[in-house]
């Protein structure tokens, strides 16, 4: 419960902190910039973005900034559930080749398996391979042109001028990206530094507020209002999934997992990676990972030794492995409570789109 309460910390500091920038006006410039005339081209800044954005940050906060821009660029609720399933696919592939990009990553970077070049240098293509293709197939589910959105009130009715809105932007996404250097500076579990850097913003927008005297008229838009905002529907489901998970992981069952998978493979170990990356569409990706890794130890040679084929393969595969259902990454459980996308729906239209990226991915490393 402990561990799960961390991530469920972090993910309503993120939460919070990205609903306060998009309420005030922090996202426009970035919803200038991504306005596009044509659904396909909107897709192609949508999926390149977000693949970026989410090595910097986490993919788990890059999803929920990349849906609070597509609210307000894509009306239709078809189109953007179709957007929306490819930010889930391009922020685990942006997260599987940077060491700070992901959760198991990171894991793999403390642990010294893997370093931040050799990763990079090795995993980029297959990871941009494993985004590129699945967006090249999901143009071909958009056509025509992108209504124009109407303006809405709160556009015109913003408190803030341009230049608090940029600073509330930077200190909001500045923070987000400063969450892994904090981590490392001070050895303290990252949820302390999203809930720092709330304070800052929190305290930033308060002040703000003051300056415009604007009084109890601007409540709405107040954090303590913003608070309430908050998807607890999403929260609480993300609790039953790491708790029934935890529970697997603690009785031993992904240990004894992974043991079998290495005598079935016969220590073929694209064999047991690619069925890891499968399985962390069903689990959660962090125990697989802390199983392996509590399996295999670091070998100062071969597939096992620091950027081995194996641990390279392993951050590669659990992490875009999981964009094969929605439940299988927190970028995909985040992106189906905001914009509300079944199962169902995404097991039938998009499974097979991330499994082919997935082995496409897979081959261009191997060859």
């Amino acid at each position: 419960l402990g561990d799960t309460a961390t991530t469920l910390f972090f993910l309503m500091g993120a939460m919070t902190i990205v609903e306060i920038v998009d309420q005030n006006g922090g996202f426009n410039w970035v919803k200038n910039v991504m306005r596009s005339k044509t659904k396909r081209s909107l897709l192609w800044k949508i999926a390149f973005m977000t693949f970026f954005l989410s090595a910097i940050l986490d993919n788990l906060t890059t999803s929920i900034v990349m849906i609070m821009v597509l609210r307000k660029l894509v009306a239709d609720k078809q189109d953007r559930m179709v957007y929306a399933a490819l930010v889930i696919i391009a922020a685990n592939s942006g997260g599987a080749f940077s060491p700070i990009g992901d959760v198991t990553t990171i894991m793999l970077w403390i642990a010294g398996s893997i370093t931040t070049v050799g990763v990079i240098t090795e995993i980029l293509v297959p990871s941009l391979v494993s985004m590129f293709v699945p967006a090249f197939i999901m143009q071909y589910m958009l056509k025509g042109e992108l209504p124009a959105m109407p303006k809405s009130a709160e556009d015109s009715a913003l408190t803030f001028t341009r230049t608090q809105r940029r600073i509330i932007f930077f200190l909001g996404v500045g923070g987000l990206m400063f969450v892994p250097i904090f981590r490392y500076l001070t050895d303290l579990p990252p949820y302390m530094g999203i809930l720092l850097v709330l304070g800052v913003l929190w305290t930033a927008t308060e002040i703000f507020y003051r300056g415009a005297h604007l009084g109890e008229d601007s409540m709405s838009a107040r954090v303590i209002a913003l608070l309430r905002k908050i998807d607890m529907g999403t929260i609480l489901f993300f609790l039953g999934i790491l708790m029934a998970v935890g529970c697997l992981a603690e009785i031993g069952v992904l240990t004894a997992m992974g043991r079998g998978l290495e005598s079935v493979s016969g220590g073929n170990h694209y064999l047991v990676t690619g069925i890891i990356g499968v399985l962390s569409s069903i689990v959660d990706n962090v125990p697989l990972v802390a199983g392996c890794m509590g399996m295999y130890p670091i070998a100062p040679t071969g597939d096992m030794a620091v950027d081995g084929i194996f641990w390279q393969l392993l951050a590669y595969c659990a992490g875009v492995g999981g964009s094969m259902l929605i439940i299988g990454s927190a970028a995909g459980v985040v992106v189906m409570g905001l914009e509300k996308i079944t199962f169902g729906w995404y097991m039938k239209r998009i499974t097979w789109v991330a499994f082919v990226g997935y082995l496409a991915g897979i081959l261009t490393y191997w060859g």
